[in-house]
Order: structure tokens, then sequence, then C-alpha cells
């Protein structure tokens, strides 16, 4: 039995918004106040979740990613918000997110620099998570630039684990720590399980279809190794962002996928049972967009308190099936279409396919989730299923 951190968070998949891919390090308020990384931003941000249904769909954490902190460190050794940006102090912005009923989120990182040069946790390990914890933070991401060697990596990512559950807050802990071991050797997931409650594997998530392309077919490729250790407590992050790093940074509602390509990342994370931390700005954002997000039986499937990550279960030229088993004896299908030239294509398969066999024995209802609404009725366990899937969409079925 594999234990996974032992904090009684993250028992589902993470749900939030994250700044890093939509205003990545942007510190530039006098220009441009609307897209700098600001208490204002994190502010207005709270209040859209609050007022427009973000909270209530799940998404809870509102997460500051790199570039928050001043240059240096106090006089104690604390980390310090930059006094321009976040003039009123962590402490009150947390105040202000709680007094909405949504959860901060924090970033720091392993080494002695983060990513974008700001004074990391190297070395203050203990003060850092005491500080955050002082401060009201719910979530922590980690991220691992700048720590010299791995066995330093994987020290700093351990210690910091402890330190956040000494100081008796409950603060979910998002690691980077397989992604920046994997060119080197192969990550540890078990005792990675045991240290943090969900990790990224893969780089940044951005804001085109190249790049979701990527996440699944390196997931796909190491299913073997990773479906298997999520569950609740710990789950599998393609990104949510410094990118997914928090590993599942959702880029709908910007600028670089189509409806379809949209559809199908929100299909496939809910599959993947990953993080969901959307990465856009709520204060414009298209109907269609706020519809797909917010979908109630999409989020479910993410959801599924069975907890169980989907995986591919056969590829056909350019189509792909996936499926997620599910709490009652159901199953989430994806059908997806990785061709991107042409009309939309017919995939047929048999529903002997599904869980092994046992998902439609003797007989199974077909509801239909993306890219609309849509009851397929009952079918027999003999039976095949005929869709239409546009190229790069995806048809998300519960069966």
């Amino acid at each position: 039995v594999v234990l996974a951190l032992d904090n009684g968070l993250a028992r589902t998949p993470p749900m939030g918004w994250l700044h890093w891919e939509r205003f990545l390090c942007a510190t530039d308020c006098a220009t441009d106040p609307h897209r700098c990384v600001s208490e204002r931003l994190f502010v207005e941000m709270a209040d859209v979740m609050a007022a427009e249904g973000w909270r209530d769909a799940g998404y809870e954490f509102v997460c500051i990613d790199d570039c928050w902190m001043a240059p240096t460190r106090d006089e104690c050794g604390r980390l310090q918000a930059d006094p321009k940006r976040f003039p009123s102090g962590i402490r009150k912005l947390a105040d202000y997110v709680h007094s909405k009923g949504l959860k901060l989120g924090i970033y720091s990182d392993v080494g002695n620099k983060t990513c974008a040069g700001f004074p990391g946790s190297y070395n203050h390990y203990d003060l850092d998570a005491q500080t955050f914890a002082s401060w009201g933070v719910d979530l922590l991401k980690f991220d691992g630039c700048n720590s010299g060697t791995l066995e330093l990596l994987a020290e700093g990512y351990r210690r910091m684990s402890l330190a956040l559950n000494k100081t008796g807050r409950s603060i979910v802990y998002s690691c980077e720590w397989p992604f920046y071991l994997r060119p080197v050797q192969q990550p540890n997931y078990t005792e990675i399980k045991q240290y943090c409650n969900h990790w990224r594997n893969f780089f940044d998530v951005y804001d085109s279809w190249s790049s979701i392309k990527s996440i699944l077919d390196w997931t796909a490729l190491h299913q073997d190794s990773i479906v298997k250790i999520a569950g609740p407590g710990g789950w599998n992050d393609p990104d949510m962002a410094s990118i997914f790093v928090f590993l599942s940074q959702l880029v709908i509602g910007n600028f670089g996928l189509s409806w379809d390509q949209a559809v199908t990342q929100m299909a496939m994370w809910a599959i993947m049972a990953a993080p969901l931390f959307m990465s856009n700005d709520l204060r414009h954002i298209s109907p269609e967009a706020k519809w797909l997000l917010q979908n109630k039986e999409v989020i479910a499937i993410n959801q599924d308190p069975l907890g169980k990550q989907g995986y591919q279960i056969t590829k056909d030229k350019n189509f792909e099936l996936w499926e997620r088993p599910l709490s009652g004896q159901a199953y989430a299908v994806a059908v997806l279409n990785q061709q991107e030239i042409g009309g939309p294509q017919n995939f047929t398969f048999s529903l002997t396919f599904l869980g092994n066999g046992l998902a439609c024995n003797p007989a199974c209802s077909i509801q239909q989730v993306l890219p609309a609404s849509r009851d397929w009725g009952v079918y027999s366990w003999v039976s095949s299923l005929s869709l239409e899937v546009n190229p790069t969409g995806t048809v998300l079925l519960k069966v």
C-alpha cells in the first residue's frame, strides 16, 4: 500500500486559478496595472471567482506563481512580498481570499533562487513553511530551479514536506520533483507520493495545440509507470503551471486553442484525474469557455471519488480511445481525433474494449458529455458505437 502525504488533503484533484501561463512575470504595474502580478490582480480574480460561479463549480484556489517576492529577504531572513505590488502583504491578501470562501496558493523554489531569479527556499525550508502558515496560505507550489544536485533537489522536496506538516496548518503541497529528475533518472513515484499531494511530470503547458498534444502523447507513453500511483492524496499533474507545473493548467479561454482543442483539453484533463488550474483572465472570458470550464458533468468525472487515473486503451491511426474507471461501476470514455486536417471523421469501436470487457456486460447506458450533452441510450455487451469526431477534437462519454 502506498501512503500518500499524510496531511489529509487533496482527496480529489485540486481545482483553482493560477497566474503563470496567462500573466507570466509581468511586474510593471505603472504601464499595465491590469496584467501586473500584484495584489490587485488576485483580489479581482477572487471577486470574479466568488461572483460568477467558479467557486461554486469547485475552483477553490487562487494561486500566486513566481515573481511575487521582493528581491531580498527581510532583516529576519523571511521571504517578503514586493512592497509596491503587494502593499498590504500576503496575510491581508489571504484574509481577503478566505472572506470570499476561497483559498490562497503561493509559490517558492527548492533552490537558492526561483526560476525567475527571486529568493528561493534553500536552507530556509522550516522558516519559509512557518512564514506561509502564519500568512494563512493553503497551497504551496514548489518549483525545482537552481537546486544544484539531484540529491539536494530530493532533500529539499522532502524537507519542505516535513516542514509544512510541522506547521500544523493544512497546506496542499504541489511538487515539480519528477519533472526535474526525469532527464537524468526515472522518478520513484512511490517515494514522491509520500511527500507530495501532486507532482508535475512534463513541461509547462502552453496556449497551443502542440503543447496539449505533447502532454497527451507523453502521458500515454509513460502510463504504465504513472497511472497506478495516482489516487486520493496524490495526483499526476500534466501541468499546472509555471509551467501545468502546477501541473494542470487549463489554458482554455486564452488565444491559442480552437474550440475543439479546448474541448479536448478539458475532456482529457478529466480523464487523467489531473489537478484543474485555469490560467486565463476570468475578468474577460467568453460564455463558451465559461460553459466548458464550469461544466458540472466534466468536473464530476475529474473529481470522481474513486480517484483512479484514466489511460489509453487503443490507438488506431489518428484515433485514440481512453477510459477512466469511475465510482458506481461507471467509466468515462474519451475518443480523441489527433488528425489536424480535413473534416470530421468517424470512429467505430466495440464496447467489449471497455473496462476489460466488463463496462457493458451485459448492457450499459451511454451519455455523451462533450462536446455537447446527448443521450445515446442502452447498448448490449456485443454492440459497437460509431462516433463522429472533429479534427483535434474529443468526444467524452460516461458509460
